[in-house]
């Protein structure tokens, strides 16, 4: 083997270790989770077969079902609105890059990316409690009681949406910024050349070019609300209502964890995910191809 076929490799031998031992950690976490999500287990006793009864225990559990139809609930309000907003937000901040009004726009809109999912929640629970007049104020404006938002059980998930959107806009936009920054010149100079409008450019050119860059948000953006702990537990708390990952956190309590059922729905929550990720697959994958290629 020559030296120029060595230097090739060189690369993939440098990642392959770290490759394969994450993959076997991973691997090796859903076996063990899958053997026991089917056994009854704790940890003074070896594990016995117990066959589907987790499973059905899980189905027939009323909050359990609630919480996860929640997350749900959750996901199909904040991917498609995550999308829009920082797909409209990052045209405009790429469009006017040069100017000041982008530039300040561009550093004020990343700065909840980087407070943390408690403190935003914090801040956001104060802030619709009802003690702050110029928030009450503002909200009577649209005959909304702002201290009802979050005790009220069914708006409750919709501040959370909101709240959500709000705080990961900052890191879509620049996800989305960069795919657009990517985009060659050329295709806008044709078809301006066909005297297409700035809308009609984007709308039939430049968005269906970024298809992956949509799928990569849509999963990412789902990840996040599927996994989010902290956010609804700070500004649920109280209505009554509870999301997947806070309903798993139940079968841990102080007298020991409930390991039968927590594995169970830890698979049962890995499905609506996975078939999420697989209908995007497609897309991501010719995305990463494409910029391969180039």
């Amino acid at each position: 083997m020559n030296k120029k076929k060595i230097a090739n490799l060189a690369p993939y031998g440098y990642i392959t270790p770290i490759t394969v031992i994450l993959i076997g950690f991973v691997i090796v976490s859903v076996i063990i989770s899958i053997v026991l999500s089917f056994t009854r287990y704790n940890i003074m006793t070896p594990p016995t077969f117990y066959g589907l009864k987790n499973y059905e225990r899980l189905v027939t559990d009323t909050k359990f079902m609630k919480a996860l139809f929640n997350t749900l609930k959750l996901m199909v309000m904040i991917v498609p609105l995550q999308m829009i907003l920082s797909l409209i937000v990052s045209v405009f901040l790429v469009s006017h890059r040069h100017m000041l009004i982008g530039k300040i726009a561009n550093s004020v809109i990343f700065i909840p990316v980087l407070c943390s999912n408690a403190a935003t929640g914090v801040i956001w629970r104060e802030l619709l409690n009802g003690k702050i007049p110029a928030v009450e104020t503002f909200f009577g404006l649209f005959g909304i009681k702002a201290s009802m938002l979050l005790g009220n059980a069914k708006t409750a998930l919709a501040v959370v949406a909101a709240v959500a959107i709000w705080k990961m806009l900052g890191y879509y936009v620049v996800i989305y910024s960069s795919g657009l920054l990517g985009i060659s010149e050329s295709f806008y100079e044709a078809a301006k050349v066909d005297g297409a409008s700035t809308w009609k450019t984007y709308w039939s050119i430049v968005f269906p070019i970024m298809k992956p860059m949509h799928a990569t948000v849509a999963v990412l953006t789902a990840l996040g609300t599927w996994n989010d702990v902290m956010t609804p537990l700070v500004m649920m708390s109280g209505t009554g209502k509870n999301t997947l990952p806070l309903a798993q956190l139940n079968f841990q309590t102080q007298f020991g964890t409930n390991y039968n059922l927590a594995f169970a729905s830890y698979l049962l929550a890995l499905i609506p995910i996975v078939i999420f990720y697989l209908v995007c697959q497609k897309q991501i994958l010719n995305g990463v191809v494409n910029g391969a290629v180039k």
